[in-house]
């Protein structure tokens, strides 16, 4: 598993990309030369990259982490998972991102997990998102970073940065699950504001995941897949989603998967 550094590098230093790319066959994204200058790390690769996640809802207030992981599977070709699988194999309803690590890692899906915090944060009590289950989930919680080097998971403590999540999204090599402040992402001071159905309408912080997979550098705005909106596509501004993911509460995790790496 790659360091974020060492993946950055990678996909900078490791020559072009074509306009077209394929994962088994299978086109996924498509790529648009960008002119070449100083202004931005953005710019060293191209304007504008997509890839084609196809978009699940969840069913229950619960399972977006689960389902975000599904959306990955089906975007790798991986079919022969459903979400009562995923539920299985991870044995909780009260998903952290550190159980989506474990899931990816027993599914062998090439990732890094970026996190500002190792272990759960005890500040977090105070918030009402997480006041009823983080009580029960302290000691699993933090066992299971204890537990994740010799499980073959390695965690980066760091933040990442706007502009490095631009640039690994217009590589083409990686989708991102990120954990956002979904009562943020739904706020009408951005533009391309939605409301998703499971949005309760609560002023409080509420934990939500969700898949980029597109980066437009004219527009400033990254494509997502939403599992609570009922909208296969959704757009939204850098700016939106970084207050979404670096919201208290979030420890602005996520999980880099690496679409190369992946053995299908």
């Amino acid at each position: 598993m790659w360091s974020l550094n060492i993946l950055l590098n990678k996909l900078l230093n490791g020559g072009g990309y074509n306009d077209q790319e394929q994962v088994d066959g299978k086109t996924l994204v498509q790529s648009y030369n960008y002119p070449r200058n100083d202004k931005s790390t953005k710019e060293l690769l191209v304007q504008s990259h997509f890839i084609n996640v196809p978009h699940i809802k969840q069913e229950r207030m619960w399972d977006c982490g689960l389902v975000c992981v599904l959306m990955v599977l089906k975007t790798l070709n991986i079919n022969h998972y459903d979400i009562e699988d995923l539920e299985a194999f991870c044995g909780t309803d009260s998903i952290w991102t550190v159980d989506l690590a474990y899931l990816l890692q027993k599914l062998s899906i090439s990732f890094s997990y970026i996190t500002i915090t190792l272990g759960a944060n005890p500040n977090y009590s105070l918030e009402t998102f997480y006041e009823k289950q983080l009580t029960d989930d302290i000691v699993r919680v933090n066992m299971l970073f204890k537990r994740s080097k010799e499980a073959g998971i390695d965690i980066e403590c760091r933040s990442i940065k706007e502009d490095e999540l631009a640039v690994l999204i217009l590589s083409g090599k990686c989708l991102v699950i990120a954990l956002v402040d979904q009562y943020i992402l739904s706020r009408p001071w951005t533009e391309d504001v939605y409301v998703p159905d499971f949005y309760s309408g609560s002023s409080g912080y509420t934990g939500h995941y969700i898949v980029i997979c597109g980066y437009d550098a004219l527009t400033d705005e990254f494509e997502i897949r939403d599992p609570a909106s009922s909208r296969i596509r959704e757009t939204i501004s850098s700016r939106c989603l970084e207050k979404a993911r670096k919201s208290f509460g979030t420890d602005e995790d996520i999980l880099l998967i690496h679409l190369e790496n992946t053995d299908n």
